[in-house]
């Protein structure tokens, strides 16, 4: 009895072992980062993900105490081999075997895991030590799912839009870039077609909108144009949304390598709430806009599709599920969450796209929708921890071409000799030099812009002008 128990729910939680992947469908589900140090317990976190009406949940590893709190959920959930294990694996089924067995045995199938995703972004060029070990290491990924009987679970890759080396606003053009298309794309495709797979890509219109924001419509980006459409030269089709483009270019650099129908599943996407002074479109009111479009055209009862692959069914998770403080780089990168950490709501949604948008809360309305203008400093964030202001200066100062010399004894701006004015002045004078390098205004924290002139007397601040 025991045994046709655990048998049946295996099949209302998994179906049949021959479902074919492209007729999987949508599902809206959200990504799970942990990158934050005062983040609620997983267990409050699933109620959460139950509460936002979430039907699956991605998680960046196989964390044992998230996965517990997800046993009983009835959310499919992906799990992750970090990509520092990949180099290891993909020569090693002794290893990889090991990582199922310890990271999806113990839960599988009380937690309802359905997708193990190998890595993430590996085909971003800051991870080309990994490139041609990727594919070997899903194979060998994918060879221990089979030997453990996992016949539901699918094995993939997530890869980010600079997989592509042509732009998105052309989808007919879509091509994969040339170091990596014949050599790992094109086996993926093949193991992704003979598994029954997914194509896993990550997706944001924000970032093609930021990089082009006289060129393309935000509203265009957000799945909010009113009556803008663009048209392929080439293949005639009509867009109406940047997602939609982003996604065919993706369908037509697969078809280019032989591989027109592999499903895709859309395993990020999302829009910032907010970020930093001079990022623009980062608020509140263009992410409710972008992911309550996402829910409502991924739960469009039957699928739209895209207009290269009309009705037929992605999934998609919505980055993130919480606001995370501890995430480097700009400030969008910690301002993507649909809760703030207390577990609030940033502001209302739900992933079963049944509630009409005119029943939520007001939003506040945008006011960086235009680039500022203007003068910016970098300074030490209020509540920052005194005992870490003085390696961050230090790490400021010391990149050469005299960034601090007017801090040093007898410079101009080293009277009065106080911490936090001499690290707001090596932060600011470190950013000013090296923002067009990538450099931030972070400072794992301690740091944060300002409009604000912090100059006194004699002493000048370094400034970004805009």
């Amino acid at each position: 009895m025991a045994f046709l128990a655990v048998y049946l729910f295996y099949l209302l939680a998994f179906g049949s072992s021959s479902s074919n992947a492209a007729a999987q469908i949508n599902q809206v589900g959200v990504c799970y980062g942990q990158l934050g140090n005062n983040l609620p317990a997983p267990s409050q976190s699933v109620q959460l993900l139950q509460k936002l009406n979430a039907t699956q949940v991605k998680l960046y590893d196989a964390n044992p105490k998230i996965l517990n709190a997800l046993i009983g959920s009835k959310l499919y959930i992906t799990v992750m081999v970090p990509n520092e294990l990949i180099i290891n694996i993909s020569s090693n089924q002794t290893l990889a075997n090991q990582w199922v067995q310890n990271n999806v045995i113990p839960y599988y199938p009380r937690a309802m895991i359905r997708y193990i995703l190998v890595g993430n972004e590996v085909l971003s060029y800051y991870f080309k030590p990994l490139w041609f070990y990727l594919v070997p290491a899903v194979k060998r990924i994918h060879q221990s799912v089979k030997t453990f009987g996992l016949s539901n679970v699918k094995v993939g890759t997530p890869l980010a839009i600079d997989m592509l080396e042509s732009s998105v606003l052309l989808p007919s053009n879509g091509t994969f870039r040339s170091d990596i298309a014949g050599k790992v794309v094109k086996p993926l495709l093949q193991f992704l077609n003979q598994t029954n797979s997914f194509f896993f890509v990550d997706l944001y219109p924000y970032f093609e909108w930021v990089s082009k924001p006289n060129t393309i419509s935000l509203g265009y980006a957000l799945l909010a144009a009113q009556n803008k459409t663009f048209k392929d030269p080439v293949s005639g089709l009509v867009y109406n949304n940047l997602l939609d483009q982003m996604l065919d270019s993706v369908v037509f650099a697969m078809k280019k390598l032989g591989y027109p129908s592999i499903p895709l599943f859309i395993a990020e996407t999302g829009w910032p709430n907010g970020g930093d002074i001079d990022q623009i479109g980062a608020n509140i009111y263009n992410a409710a806009t972008y992911n309550r479009n996402v829910v409502k055209k991924f739960t469009a009862m039957p699928s739209a599709g895209t207009p290269a692959r009309r009705g037929v069914n992605i999934s998609v998770n919505i980055f993130a599920l919480y606001n995370e403080n501890q995430k480097p780089g700009a400030g969008t990168e910690r301002h993507f969450g649909l809760l703030y950490p207390n577990g609030t709501s940033v502001y209302d949604i739900d992933l079963s796209g049944h509630t009409p948008d005119s029943t939520y809360s007001p939003l506040p309305q945008p006011t960086n929708n235009k680039p500022y203008k203007g003068k910016l400093w970098c300074v030490v964030a209020k509540g920052a921890s005194w005992n870490q202001l003085g390696r961050a200066s230090n790490f400021a100062c010391g990149q050469d071409n005299r960034t601090c010399e007017a801090i040093r004894p007898g410079g101009k701006c080293y009277k009065p000799n106080w911490l936090v004015l001499h690290a707001s002045y090596a932060f600011s004078a470190y950013w000013a030099q090296f923002r067009s390098s990538g450099a931030t205004c972070f400072f794992n924290g301690l740091a944060v812009q300002t409009t604000k002139d912090p100059s006194y007397l004699s002493c000048q601040f370094p400034s970004v002008n805009l």
